[in-house]
Parts: structure tokens; C-alpha cells; sequence
């Protein structure tokens, strides 16, 4: 692990930092965030504005950039925000979609660039379940085909899954499919029902461990690394796995994996905590899944919108945790997805709502009458 990573104050900048650089995209993923649409967004922060946000990036020395989108692809002028970011030393990861737009070219052309790793989507073991997800026939071969052109030229690959329950039944085939694959890193989305993803879709608490369980058994021999998103307490869960085998005598140890330069988060990154997210428009949210803004690059630097705005430097206080949370003895290494709390009560510092593990000597107080949340209503749950 990068002693220099790990040493990264999360109130003076972030670890990650994403842009999404347009929401215009051809797919109609049915757990996109963004519900994004095939036309660019008029208000897109313009090719100038992209540059001077990737120099505050490279002043920030913010060690993971993300282009995501929508399909970035869509942006004429996407090549030419990678060789910036090259110029000044930011290594960038880019998200593209599995679109027709996804050809050999492109891929060649983004390694010319500069870019540093290729972040594809893999929501099903077979194109039957990965199609209907993304909502576009072809999708899942030309996933595959983008892995190995990339291969073929040496640009390092990253695999993104996302969780629901519209294919959490084939994880083991979608780990098998992997295992397959020369990848560097398995990032393991799990749903937040925002945009177009749907409460019905998201998974128990208990579903939650038992992924979990999966993965970190996957972690002890896979030749790839294996990240979490929005499943913070997938931290308390290595922890308690930890302990377990020390108490048995049996430790596990999870290998070193051959790296690409690009490190690894420390514990307690969380929502506004070592993760910045900045919109097409440039709006500056915690996450992507975090719809509150702390304020506009148009307005203020990115910075001070990190460093100072009373939203980023709340989420980054564990005091203001409530419910379980709070008074949980793993809230420093993990938090909750401050992001899942907020689409299910509107309150982005409740209790994570899929986590099973109650902390020690916790009693929850007694439930007052029962009352919709913003997303109850919007979903007509």
C-alpha cells in the first residue's frame, strides 16, 4: 500500500475525484444514476472550463481521476481533455458506454491520449441478462470486445459491476466470467435507488452479506484487485473476517496485485469524505449518488468547495451520524453510504438501511408513527 496515499487528509482533498463529463449517453441502463439521454446537456461545461477543472485536479494532486458519464464518448472533445490531463501529470480512468461508438479506433485513440485505465460495465454473466439491464442489444459483446482490444494494446482494464437484485442470482457466473478475463481491478457497484434505479431492485441487508462473503472469498485468490462502491460496511465486514481467523488460527491473507500505478483507497473514504463528485454542469456533489450540491466550479474553485462548504465538511464529521450508525464502533473505518441513507429518508446522515450488523450494546429507540419518504412518494412505494 502507498504510504503516500494513506497518509491523504480527507478534509484538505479528496482520494477520488470523478467528472461526468456529459450525460448524454445512447444506453437506457435501468440503474443509471444520471437517467441520462441520448443529447448533450446545452450547460455542459465547454471545453475550457474542462481543462481549468483538470488543472484544479492536478493541484489538488487528487490521486484518482475518473471521466465518467452518461458516455464520454459523446464528447467531440474527449481526447483532447485526456492529453491535458496527461501534460500536468493526472492519470485519467475513463467509463465509456458499450455503444457502436466503442470501436477498436477509439480505444487505440484514448491509449494515444494518455489514458491510464478502461472502465467497462459487466452487469450479467450472459448478453440475455447484461443487455436487458443496459438496455441495449449487443451491449455485452461489445464489452468483451473492448476488454480484448485493449488488452491487445496494453491499456489496463477494469471491470464495473453493479448489484441488484436483477442479477444478483448470477454472481457466481458473472465472478466465474471475470476470473476469465486479464483484468487489474473488479469494482463492485451496489445499487443506490436514484435516477432510474428502483427501490424494488435493492438488495436486503442479509443480500448484502452474503455478496460480501463472495467477494472477499474471490479476493483471497483472484489476480485482479477488488474494490466496493456505496458499500462502506463491506470494511466492518473484512474486519470481523479478520478476527474470526485469528481466533481460529486461520489467516487468510489476500494477495499483492500487480499494480498499474493507480492506488488503492484508504479506510473511512466515504461520501464527501475523500470523494468529490463533479457534474456536467458543474455542480460539486459528495457522490454521484448524492444529489445535494455544495456549490458550482462556475462560482467557486473546487477546493474551497471540498475544503470548506458546510455539506462536505458535515458528511465528513461522524458526530452528526445517526441511528446504528453513530453508535457504531466501526463508523470511522466506515460510515455507511451516506448516499443510500439519504435516497431512502431524505436524510444523508441516517443509518445506512442495508446494513445487518447492530453495534455492541446498541438498543433502537422506539419507531414513532411511520411516515413517507421523498423517494416512497416518488416511487408510489
Amino acid at each position: 500500500m502507498n504510504p503516500r496515499i494513506n497518509t491523504i487528509d480527507f478534509n484538505e482533498r479528496s482520494f477520488l475525484a470523478i467528472w461526468e463529463v456529459t450525460q448524454a449517453c445512447d444506453l437506457a441502463c435501468v440503474h443509471c444514476r444520471a437517467s441520462a439521454q441520448p443529447d448533450r446537456h446545452p450547460m455542459e461545461l465547454n471545453t475550457a472550463e474542462g481543462k481549468d477543472l483538470i488543472d484544479q485536479i492536478a493541484d489538488m494532486r487528487v490521486p484518482v481521476f475518473v471521466l465518467t458519464g452518461g458516455d464520454p464518448i459523446k464528447r467531440p472533445d474527449l481526447f483532447e481533455l485526456i492529453e491535458h490531463a496527461r501534460s500536468l501529470g493526472v492519470r485519467v480512468s475513463l467509463t465509456p458506454s458499450a455503444t457502436p461508438l466503442l470501436t477498436r479506433e477509439t480505444v487505440g485513440r484514448l491509449k494515444e491520449a494518455g489514458l491510464a485505465r478502461l472502465a467497462v460495465s459487466m452487469d450479467g454473466a450472459s448478453a440475455a441478462t447484461h443487455d436487458l439491464f443496459r438496455g441495449m442489444s449487443g451491449s455485452f459483446a461489445r464489452t468483451l470486445d473492448a476488454v480484448r482490444w485493449a488488452n491487445e494494446i496494453g491499456l489496463p482494464v477494469q471491470i464495473n459491476t453493479t448489484f441488484s437484485r436483477r442479477n444478483i442470482g448470477e454472481i457466481d457466473a458473472i465472478v466465474a466470467l471475470i476470473e476469465s478475463l486479464n483484468i487489474t481491478l473488479w469494482s463492485v457497484f451496489f445499487l443506490v435507488p436514484t435516477g432510474r434505479g428502483k427501490l424494488n431492485d435493492l438488495l436486503s441487508a442479509g443480500e448484502f452479506e452474503q455478496a460480501f462473503a463472495k467477494i472477499y472469498s474471490l479476493s483471497l485468490s483472484a489476480s485482479f484487485d477488488i474494490k466496493t462502491t456505496e458499500a462502506q460496511h463491506y470494511r466492518r465486514f473484512l474486519l470481523q473476517q479478520k478476527v474470526a481467523e485469528r481466533k481460529a488460527g486461520e489467516i487468510a491473507v489476500i494477495p499483492e496485485k500487480v499494480a498499474d500505478a493507480i492506488g488503492r483507497a484508504p479506510r473511512g473514504l466515504n461520501d464527501g469524505k475523500g470523494f468529490v463528485f463533479i457534474s456536467h454542469v458543474g455542480e460539486v456533489f459528495p457522490s454521484g449518488f448524492l444529489p445535494v450540491s455544495g456549490g458550482n466550479i462556475r462560482q467557486q474553485s473546487l477546493s474551497s468547495i471540498y475544503r470548506e462548504s458546510p455539506l462536505f465538511r458535515a458528511l465528513r464529521d461522524t458526530s452528526k451520524l445517526e441511528g446504528k450508525c453513530g453508535a457504531c464502533e466501526f463508523k470511522e473505518i466506515c460510515g455507511g453510504s451516506r448516499s443510500r441513507a439519504y435516497a431512502l429518508t431524505g436524510n444523508p446522515y441516517g443509518e445506512e438501511p442495508c446494513c445487518s450488523y447492530i453495534p455492541r450494546g446498541y438498543s433502537r429507540p422506539v419507531a414513532g408513527p411511520k411516515t413517507a419518504t421523498n423517494l416512497h412518494v416518488l416511487q408510489g412505494a
